[in-house]
């Protein structure tokens, strides 16, 4: 079966401020076709997110911004399986339409890091399920956090999947797609093995908008652990809105230089707005 993968790289924490977009077409088992190209997110760039990827303000000048890449997205993504690994970059995708007030294209997502998780559950604990880890477990050479790398990688990540579990993507799309029974109890909060987000490690910080206790049971149902501080083993720092947006402005919460800190380190850490945690829980 045919498929798309996708990924993005960000200029901030905001997801919709994509700065480069990789595309990657998969026919009969092997890469047919690609696209990359750098965007102008029209927004600020922030040093960490720099300091990840190497994108740079200048680097995107003269680049197309989404309005102008809608209909290649569309060319790309309609009716067709869009694949990537996390719900991330379809959070990226539909914020950054969102920002536009643009419809985003019509396609069946699936999660790749999903389908790791039931095809080689040996690696939770194990270094986890995220890219770096899985390609290497995989022997997957690529480029980290360059998206058209990153991309290619997710659909190998897919094949290999596919031919260990001798499942076709259909039966991969309604096994990772299927709603099991389960019951949250939010006086032990522990993290739904079932869902979305299970592996990652998630840390609350600054003023959000709802309250901490929702946004805690919202992150363990969700599948997250969550944790009171930021250490190496934190994969999401989720900040208030009104701190992500004045971040030149004010000093930084002690979570959020220390996961700055360790990002600057190699540590695989997502800083999220609340805005974006509260839309990614909801993706399914």
């Amino acid at each position: 079966m045919d498929f798309v993968t996708i990924d993005v790289e960000t200029a901030n924490a905001d997801m919709s401020s994509i700065c480069q977009i990789g595309i990657a077409g998969f026919k009969d088992g092997v890469l047919s076709d690609q696209f990359s190209t750098y965007v102008d997110p029209e927004d600020y760039f922030s040093s960490i997110n720099t300091s990840i990827h190497g994108i740079t303000k200048n680097m995107v000048f003269g680049s197309p911004s989404i309005p102008s890449l809608t209909e290649e997205i569309s060319q790309w993504f309609s009716n067709r399986i869009v694949i990537s690994h996390t719900h991330f970059d379809r959070l990226a995708i539909t914020k950054a339409f969102s920002k536009y007030e643009l419809a985003p294209p019509q396609c069946t997502w699936l999660d790749s890091c999903r389908i790791a998780r039931q095809v080689w559950p040996e690696l939770k604990g194990n270094g986890g399920h995220g890219m770096k880890n899985l390609a290497k477990y995989l022997n997957i050479e690529f480029k980290h956090h360059d998206a058209l790398e990153d991309a290619k990688a997710t659909g190998h990540v897919v094949l290999q999947a596919l031919e260990k579990s001798q499942l076709n993507l259909q039966n991969l799309l309604s096994s990772t797609s299927s709603k099991k029974s389960y019951k949250y109890d939010s006086v032990k909060r522990e993290a739904n093995p079932d869902g979305s987000l299970f592996g990652e490690v998630i840390v609350f910080t600054g003023a959000l908008q709802i309250p901490r206790r929702e946004a805690v049971d919202l992150a363990a149902n969700a599948g997250c652990q969550v944790a009171t501080s930021v250490t190496k083993k934190t994969t999401i720092l989720v900040v208030g809105d009104q701190d992500i947006s004045k971040l030149s402005n004010t000093t930084k919460s002690a979570k959020h230089e220390k996961a700055e800190v360790l990002i600057e380190k190699g540590a695989q850490i997502q800083i999220l707005r609340e805005t974006d945690f509260k839309s990614l829980v909801e993706l399914e």
